[in-house]
């Protein structure tokens, strides 16, 4: 839920934006199904797990799970920040679920999935912000499914580089970390997150090795330009994938759409992003962070290998 200063700029771009019409067609986003989708709906549901394709209303999750890709997300279902993005419940969390690194893991080896991320709330109360679940949870996938590559999506951790050396103490395939917007609109956007401290947290996993992913939302209030810098400093800090996807507000406490970015502009998004140097980058409206992950997450290892 926005406080009150976002609820403030809320209100002005809510006046300044005019009529976005009516919602463009390849926003449009088909009902969930699948064989495997619903195999996989129940055993979130009797495992007790979350997932942030449905926390996070993503509409992918359909074509995720059915390719046995899926985001889990863990440290429980209750954030510490607040966010003007983001459908995750804000709060006060409950305390750890030691056994939740080996639910998750006993999952991903019944679907049998090729490709696993695992997220999680922010859990600022914690002195390392959850990162020993995040590397137990790792260690027990790569024990019980060897085949299945693994990518954690991880809170900054504020910056307390102690939480950085448990990651690696059972690294991941792939290190995502999202800036969402960018920098002129992180006191709105991400009011609790420093846009100085995430690219620095790209930089430290780069520097030990790691492939490194990070995302954004367009259509909140910054300019293509603006996204177009903004890759410039991702590069410049290490990374390797890029995610853009149009930002749609989940409710209607939550920051407004400022525009529906065109198709066209995704496209010169990714061509774009692919000259400055990145080795993938996935651009068009309905993408979200784990979107087409496996694939990703094959092409940059097979690059490393070769």
């Amino acid at each position: 839920m926005i406080n009150q200063y976002q609820r403030k700029v809320k209100d002005i771009i809510e006046n300044q934006r005019g009529d976005l019409g009516k919602r463009p067609d390849w926003l449009k986003i088909k009902l969930p199904g699948g064989e495997h989708y619903q195999k996989l709906k129940q055993l979130v549901k009797t495992s007790k797990l979350n997932t942030v394709c449905e926390e996070a209303r993503c509409p992918n999750i359909a074509e995720c799970w059915n390719h046995k890709t899926a985001t889990f997300m863990i440290l429980g279902d209750t954030c510490t920040r607040s966010c003007g993005f983001c459908s995750v419940k804000v709060g006060m969390p409950n305390e750890l679920d030691m056994d939740e690194p080996r639910r998750v893991s006993v999952a991903v080896k019944e679907l049998q999935l090729r490709h696993v991320v695992i997220t999680s709330v922010n859990r600022d109360e914690l002195h390392d912000g959850g990162a020993f679940i995040f590397a137990e949870t790792v260690r027990l996938i790569k024990e019980k499914v060897p085949g299945c590559t693994v990518e954690i999506l991880i809170p900054d951790f504020r910056g307390v580089e102690d939480a950085y050396e448990l990651i690696m103490e059972n690294p991941p395939d792939i290190l995502n970390h999202n800036l969402e917007t960018v920098p002129g609109l992180y006191h709105v956007v991400r009011p609790q997150a420093k846009y100085e401290r995430s690219l620095e947290l790209i930089r430290w996993f780069k520097n030990r090795g790691l492939k490194t992913k990070s995302g954004i939302m367009v259509g909140i209030g910054e300019t293509n330009d603006q996204v177009l810098s903004l890759m410039d400093d991702l590069l410049f800090y290490g990374c390797d994938i890029l995610t853009i996807g149009q930002y749609l507000q989940p409710t209607k406490m939550h920051l407004p759409v400022s525009r529906f970015v065109t198709l066209e502009e995704f496209q010169m998004f990714k061509e774009e992003g692919l000259k400055k140097g990145f080795a993938v980058v996935e651009s068009s409206p309905l993408v979200r962070s784990s979107y087409h992950a496996d694939q990703q997450a094959r092409l940059v290892i097979i690059e490393q290998t070769q």
